[in-house]
């Protein structure tokens, strides 16, 4: 059996050119990245906003475990499944971030026949984006600690700084760092720290960003910091806006490549789900529906992070809403969920799968509750029992989910046709009326708990005693009236890791809380979240080389 990268090398691809012509995207358009991968110009939106929206389609999931989903797979080979069946579509994917490539989760080009290609390219640097916002990010922090050394006009107070560096890695050990030692000449000592890029909020600005001068004009208002009066530090209070969007200038830019089947897919931004709002940039999206009749796209981790966040920041921002949503789920995941070790998985248990299904149906009744039709794709494993598969698919008829069966991972498009059937169906026969979770104009504890109660089915929220001064003095400074993105484990519904398939009666603790004002939301920490990951005992990067001739294995 051939290795996810084996699979990938072993592709035929077809010229970015024939790629990007196939959905109307002439050569004069395309910035050439080699043969197989380009960015988009920036004119080329210019040319297309006058087309119709094709149908959006989210693809999202249960919340991840250890038996793993297969969500970016399911999301590749149901666009390979619409083009098979004569459908124009285009995928919009988010970049994977190096920390899980080298980590643990691995990247998020897809496997087994249902990929997006170059892999290698696509989990290792790409195009550079990740480096761009890397570069942008702490060149802000640079002419901050520079601006503190050379007498602080702003009246900067060094206590108070929030934003930190960031590097597009898991290393524990640069969660809290102090800067300036070593005397006079080697800038003011204060405590500091990094995130991974993918937490920045620059990261969340790109994604954002209609073009250009919309991501420099968020750029100058990201606040740094506080000076010693309490008043709010802006990015343009130091000048930084134009030099960091010049750094950004390609990276705003959508990136396409394909499908092993050659379905066109823009790979655009990488936000986390659990720690940022988890969806790839709207310029990619909004292209891709000028440019298809069905644009596929995802949303990170379960559907109470990513799906969330698309539904109630994303959507919102952009003027878009889905026509319909897909859950992703497996068979052995709901067992998991109903308390089965990761080594029993295989083993048929229709007790643990009826035990663990509620997992499934809180999310379905969550995407339900956003007013669009929902489908269920069960991603299919041979060890799958037929009274299992049965199980799923009635409970899913009870909630008034369709139910397919997935083996895009075996099949390619081939093995997406049953679910690209329905996703058609539910598009064209179900009405979607998009509502959001909460009114951006309720208060910011009043956002959160709906967010607890209605999307995460807990009791209530606890906050604290930082957490409370720091909401005050957001609603004091008037900004407040923003969406509010949670930063959450991915592992349950709850902010309790361990609290498998639907707890119920759990308070959410709330213990930071923080503006994104360039991005346009705030930022509410939960639980034990980390911004800043840590490698695994033996990391994946263990198992990565590169032979004399270039060629990498150990990927996947």
């Amino acid at each position: 059996m051939l290795s996810d990268i084996e699979i990938a090398q072993s592709a035929e691809m077809k010229h970015i050119r024939d790629i990007a012509a196939s959905v109307g995207i002439g050569e004069d358009d395309l910035e050439y990245y080699g043969k197989y991968k380009a960015k988009m110009s920036s004119g080329l939106w210019d040319k297309v906003k006058g087309n119709a929206d094709g149908k959006l389609v989210l693809v999202t999931a249960i919340n991840p475990t250890p038996a793993g989903e297969g969500k970016t797979t399911t999301t590749i080979g149901l666009g390979d499944a619409l083009t098979k069946m004569g459908k124009k579509c285009t995928l919009a994917l988010r970049e994977p971030s190096l920390g899980p490539v080298m980590g643990l989760k691995g990247g998020a080009a897809g496997g087994g026949y249902s990929q997006v290609v170059p892999m290698e390219d696509i989990n290792l640097h790409f195009t550079g984006d990740m480096h761009a916002i890397t570069a942008a990010n702490n060149l802000l922090s640079a002419m901050i600690d520079n601006h503190i050394h050379q007498g602080n006009e702003l009246d900067i107070d060094v206590t108070n700084i929030v934003w930190k560096r960031v590097i597009d890695t898991n290393d524990r050990a640069l969660r809290k760092i102090v800067v300036g030692m070593g005397g006079k000449m080697n800038g003011v000592p204060h405590e500091d720290g990094f995130m991974i890029t993918v937490a920045s909020e620059v990261m969340a600005i790109l994604c954002l960003a209609s073009d250009l001068d919309d991501l420099k004009k968020r750029l100058g208002e990201i606040i740094i910091g506080y000076n010693r009066k309490g008043a709010p530090i802006k990015a343009s209070d130091l000048n930084a806006q134009g030099a960091m969007a010049a750094l950004l200038k390609d990276a705003i830019k959508p990136n396409l490549v394909q499908t092993l089947e050659h379905t066109p897919c823009f790979i655009h931004g990488g936000p986390f789900a659990n720690i940022a709002h988890g969806c790839n940039s709207v310029q990619a999206t909004k292209l891709a529906m000028k440019l298809s009749d069905y644009t596929i796209t995802e949303a990170g981790f379960g559907a109470d992070l990513g799906a969330e966040k698309f539904m109630d920041i994303k959507c919102r921002m952009a003027g878009i809403s889905p026509d319909a949503v897909v859950i992703v789920a497996t068979v052995r995941a709901l067992k998991y969920n109903g308390g089965v070790s990761k080594e029993n998985l295989k083993e048929p248990n229709v007790d643990a799968l009826r035990k663990g299904i509620v997992n499934l149906e809180k999310h379905i009744e969550n995407m339900k509750s956003y007013g669009v039709p929902v489908v269920v794709a069960v991603n299919r494993f041979d060890t799958d029992s037929g009274e299992e598969l049965d199980t799923v698919m009635e409970r899913c008829a009870r909630l008034g989910a369709s139910c397919a069966l997935s083996e895009v991972f075996a099949k390619g498009g081939a093995g997406g046709i049953d679910l690209a059937e329905k996703v058609i169906y539910a598009v064209e026969n179900e009405t979607a009326s998009y509502r959001p979770a909460y009114d951006v104009d309720m208060s910011i504890k009043d956002k959160i708990n709906a967010v607890v109660t209605k999307i995460y089915g807990g009791s209530g929220v606890t906050y604290t005693a930082a957490a409370n001064k720091q909401i005050a003095r957001l609603e004091e400074l008037g900004l407040d009236k923003k969406p509010v993105c949670m930063a959450k484990t991915q592992y349950s519904l709850s902010d309790n890791p361990k609290l498998l398939g639907r707890p119920e009666g759990f308070e959410v603790t709330v213990s930071n809380v923080r503006v994104s004002n360039g991005a346009g939301f705030i930022v509410a920490e939960t639980g034990n979240i980390m911004v800043m990951p840590g490698l695994p005992k033996i990391p994946a990067a263990n198992n990565i080389d590169v032979d004399a001739d270039g060629r990498i294995t150990g990927l996947f």
